[in-house]
C-alpha cells in the first residue's frame, strides 16, 4: 500500500538502500505481491517473502476449540498480528528495527490493529494525514499507481476503506487540519461519527 511504499522510499533516501529490507508477508493469495516486488526492485532494496497462510489457519483452527463466540474482526486481525511477529523475528536476526507505517488519519479513527500495524520501533509518517502522504509520494516521484491506489484492507469480498467509513480521507483530513465540518457520501455531516471513532 501507499504507506509502506512511501515509508520505504523515505527510509531508502535517509539510510541508503543497502540498509532497508522489504518483507512480503502474503496470506495465501490475499493480495497482489507483484506490486510489492516492483516497489522493492525500483527502490533497489532487498526483500524476502514468507507466506503466513498456514500459520494463520493453524491459529484459527486452535481457536475453534475454545468455547466462545468469535466475531469476524477476531479472524481479520490474526494475519496483521502474525505478520508483526514475523517482522520482529526477522528484524532481530538482522539486528534491525521494525518500522511502523501508520498515518495520522487512520490512527485518529482507530483504523489499525493493536500488536499489528500499530507496532514498530519508530514511526516516520505518523504525523502526516493521507492527503499529505499522497503529496509526499508525488513529490518523491513514485509511480502514480503506487501512491494513489484505492486503499482497502485486502480481505476477500471487502470494499475500499472509504466506502466502509462512509466518508473520504480528503474529508477526514480537512476536519483534522482545518476543522472543516466533514460531509459523508450521503451529503450529511459525519462529525459525530468521526468523533465517535476517535473516542473509541
Amino acid at each position: 500500500g501507499k504507506d509502506s511504499t512511501i515509508t520505504a522510499a523515505i527510509l531508502t533516501m535517509a539510510l541508503g538502500a543497502e540498509n532497508v529490507v522489504g518483507i512480503l508477508l502474503p496470506n495465501g493469495n490475499q493480495y497482489d505481491k507483484g506490486v510489492a516486488i516492483e516497489v522493492c526492485e525500483k527502490l533497489k532494496i532487498s526483500y524476502q517473502e514468507i507466506n503466513v497462510h498456514d500459520t494463520v489457519e493453524n491459529i484459527k483452527k486452535d481457536l475453534d476449540d475454545v468455547p466462545f463466540y468469535r466475531i469476524a474482526a477476531t479472524d481479520y486481525n490474526i494475519p496483521p498480528r502474525i505478520r508483526m511477529t514475523m517482522l520482529y523475528a526477522i528484524s532481530q536476526t538482522y539486528n534491525g528495527m521494525v518500522v511502523n507505517t501508520c498515518n495520522l488519519s487512520e490512527d485518529m479513527i482507530g483504523y489499525s490493529t493493536i500488536f499489528g500495524d500499530l507496532a514498530g520501533a519508530f514511526s516516520p509518517i505518523k504525523e502526516f494525514t493521507v492527503t499529505e502522504l499522497l503529496a509526499i509520494g508525488d513529490y518523491l516521484g513514485l509511480p502514480y499507481g503506487w501512491v494513489h491506489k484505492v486503499p482497502d484492507d485486502g480481505l476477500p469480498h471487502s470494499c475500499s476503506d472509504e466506502v466502509k467509513f462512509g466518508f473520504s480521507y480528503a474529508v477526514l483530513d480537512k476536519y483534522i487540519r482545518e476543522g472543516v465540518i466533514p460531509i459523508g457520501f450521503n451529503g450529511e455531516s459525519v462529525e459525530e461519527k468521526i468523533d465517535g471513532m476517535a473516542k473509541r
